[in-house]
């Protein structure tokens, strides 16, 4: 859920500290006095960091072989490669032969059964479970991009330091350095605690209703009241990620928006273009969506977004503290002068204003067959991105009252989420998963919570009452930010040694899910 949605969420969160620059610039002899003495750093101090020792040699030509395998997710649904999946889930069987002695596999979805479910039985069934997220499937290589990559997309080459290849950063390397960290402790004898799941859907990169929300119905349905821990893939750590901050940077996602598409359409006459009528049922469908388009939904500041700034806002520039600290301790039922001038600034950038409301996207038009036809039927599919409370059935009946025109039918045609729960930063889970980060990769660096506007595969988990602290970060770190280039572009890559070092990640984050007691 980085790739292009989740390199959209670091663009926003730079886009969006550059805007804030020009609001404080723009207007200083406005800004109220905010009190910032308790806007002090959460950043967790003095964390020792730890080295796991890993057959990166083994890992490595494991997932470059897993690279190979073509799990393509095209849009066109029954444009889909059973063979490819069914040889890379042999492949994954023959690479990590304890984990399938000891965990217990079920392959999953519908209507193609592509997706798997482990299950990590913990001693004391009395602890809740914990669940890892990752992705088999990767979205296409664009025939007119293959001469503008260094090595075949396909190919998994092993070169320059790095593994070369599409899926190697979204989202193999999660689903083989999970895999690789499970393997290495049962190996050494380790048993959980708390029976753990690792679920690796088929069609994240098309929303994940035929893999991850069947797994979560299947899960849900199995009578688990709630999970201790969810994590699910989002940003690599990457310095200079955030303007203002040149250490690195790990982003944890707490909070995603919802997905639906509505279908517009209108069912009318047509006829020969000589004779036109005095409305076309393309005009008239043209008309409901200008007026849709000029009614968008109110702006407000998402939870989320004053979460991000509680724990980023103390480590920017002190000028610009006041201004974080009214985002930070804002009021959900208020909004002050400096949170309105936030927004107004906010919603002047198609980017930064994806976050401050329920978006609407126009995507597909569809009419006419012949340039003399005209045409009797016209289709339309507008795509929503809802922040809370903005149910399917809120959506519709703003659609209905800003087009009022019951020519018009309207049909939910997809498998739509609502807007997820949000995470809490303050849990045992989130201190777990940033002590980790903090073990791997070592204290100069700064972790933060963080709003994602896009969505992964785990909104499917989050946006139920068994799953509300699902926390989405790509356990990887980046050389610099040119590297997100590689996310659903050309030339996608990673450190060997940083891979080595994700595998090192799980195989803690194993260990630090021991130290929560519930």
């Amino acid at each position: 859920m980085l790739k292009v949605r989740n390199v959209f969420s670091v663009v926003l969160v730079s886009l969006l500290t550059l805007s804030l620059n020009q609001l404080i610039a723009q207007n200083a002899s406005n800004i109220p006095t905010v009190n910032t003495k308790d806007f002090s750093s959460l950043q967790m101090k003095g964390v020792e960091q730890i080295t796991i020792d890993v057959d990166l040699k083994g890992a490595v030509n494991r997932l470059s072989k897993a690279v190979q395998f073509k799990t393509i997710s095209n849009q066109d649904r029954s444009d889909f490669d059973t063979i490819a999946f069914s040889n890379y889930h042999q492949f994954i069987e023959e690479s990590y032969p304890l984990v399938h002695q000891t965990l217990t596999k079920e392959v999953l979805g519908d209507p193609r059964p592509y997706s798997l479910l482990y299950k990590w039985e913990g001693t004391n069934p009395n602890l809740q479970p914990a669940l890892f997220y990752a992705h088999q499937d990767v979205v296409p290589v664009p025939a007119d991009s293959r001469d503008q990559w260094k090595e075949d997309p396909f190919s998994g080459v092993v070169k320059d330091g790095y593994i070369w290849g599409r899926g190697v950063l979204d989202d193999k390397n999660q689903i083989h350095a999970i895999l690789e960290a499970a393997e290495m402790k049962i190996k050494e004898g380790w048993q959980p605690s708390r029976t753990i799941y690792f679920v690796f859907g088929q069609d994240e990169e098309v929303g994940g209703a035929e893999g991850a929300k069947v797994v979560a119905d299947v899960l849900e349905a199995r009578g688990i009241e709630r999970f201790a821990y969810v994590m699910d893939e989002s940003a690599p750590l990457t310095p200079g990620i955030f303007p203002g901050i040149k250490d690195n940077t790990a982003l944890i996602g707490i909070a995603q928006k919802g997905f639906i598409s509505l279908e517009l359409k209108i069912d009318g006459i047509g006829g020969h273009s000589s004779m036109p009528p005095e409305e076309s049922n393309i005009g008239i469908l043209a008309t409901a969506i200008t007026k849709l388009e000029k009614a968008q939904f109110p702006y407000k500041i998402h939870p989320a977004v004053r979460h991000q700034y509680r724990y980023m806002g103390p480590e920017l520039e002190e000028t610009k503290k006041p201004l974080y600290a009214a985002i930070a301790f804002g009021k959900e039922d208020e909004l002050t002068d400096y949170e309105k001038q936030f927004i107004e600034e906010m919603s002047t950038n198609e980017v930064t204003r994806a976050m401050l409301h329920t978006t609407i996207a126009t995507t597909m038009f569809n009419a006419g067959i012949k340039d003399n036809v005209l045409p009797p039927t016209a289709t339309a599919v507008v795509n929503f991105r809802p922040m809370p409370g903005d149910t399917p059935e809120v959506i519709i009946e703003h659609v209905k009252k800003a087009i009022n025109d019951d020519r018009i039918n309207i049909k939910n045609i997809s498998a739509s989420t609502p807007a997820t729960n949000i995470a809490n930063p303050n849990s045992d889970a989130y201190k777990a998963l940033e002590k980790t980060i903090h073990q791997t990769w070592g204290n100069d660096l700064i972790v933060s919570p963080f709003f994602v506007v896009g969505g992964s595969d785990s909104k499917h988990f989050q946006a139920r009452d068994f799953a509300p602290d699902v926390y989405t970060i790509t356990a990887i770190q980046l050389e610099n930010t040119i590297e997100f280039k590689g996310f659903h572009g050309v030339n996608e890559r990673i450190l060997i040694k940083e891979y080595g070092k994700s595998i090192g990640f799980f195989y803690q984050m194993f260990n630090n899910l021991e130290l929560m007691d519930y």
